[in-house]
């Protein structure tokens, strides 16, 4: 009991914070979720030290990107699609999945590579070679949160509970991105 308090004084904080400034709140939850699922990727794949700049990369992403993108997204398809809109469930989930899906998944794997210190040759081969295997696994695997997402999360909340959703899909999308730099670097040591 004792410990309850305080995480329902922190949540109601969290959540005062999200109402009064949405982007920012956003953007750090972003960038802690993002960051998290970096490290945790990395521990699973067994590193004995973590790779800094990978970290680095994930977390300022997330705060760029994370929390600003998707606020407005979801602000954009709701004034889109009111509530008077047939069918209007079924429209927010095939906007978020064919029109926010892809682009956000090009900006992901590119800024990702360039805040990692990449170039933008390398950024892009990155894209190139990691885009229509992660966007078809993102369509395969999360449609089903999305949908619940577009359907019953309130829009004030659906950044964040993709973003937890999203703690597992950065876990994968740093490991296929690790394994294929791992790939690349023996494929240069030959």
């Amino acid at each position: 009991m004792s410990i309850s308090k305080p995480l329902y004084s922190l949540f109601g904080t969290y959540l005062e914070q999200l109402f009064n400034h949405p982007v920012r709140t956003k953007s750090i939850t972003a960038s802690v979720l993002a960051t998290t699922a970096n490290v945790t990727s990395q521990r699973l794949a067994g590193a004995k030290k973590l790779n800094q700049h990978s970290v680095f990369a994930y977390g300022l992403y997330g705060f760029i990107f994370g929390g600003s993108v998707p606020h407005y997204f979801y602000q954009t398809v709701e004034r889109l699609f009111d509530d008077d809109v047939r069918f209007r469930r079924f429209f927010l989930f095939l906007s978020e999945r064919l029109v926010y899906a892809p682009i956000y998944q090009v900006l992901s794997l590119y800024f990702l590579s360039l805040f990692e210190g990449n170039s933008h040759s390398t950024a892009v081969k990155n894209v190139e070679k990691l885009y229509w295997p992660l966007l078809r696994a993102n369509w395969q695997y999360l449609s089903l949160f999305v949908y619940l997402n577009m359907a019953y999360v309130p829009p004030m909340f659906r950044s964040i509970f993709m973003g937890i959703i999203s703690f597992i899909w950065v876990v994968y999308i740093a490991q296929k991105r690790r394994r294929f730099q791992e790939k690349q670097a023996a494929e240069k040591s030959k």
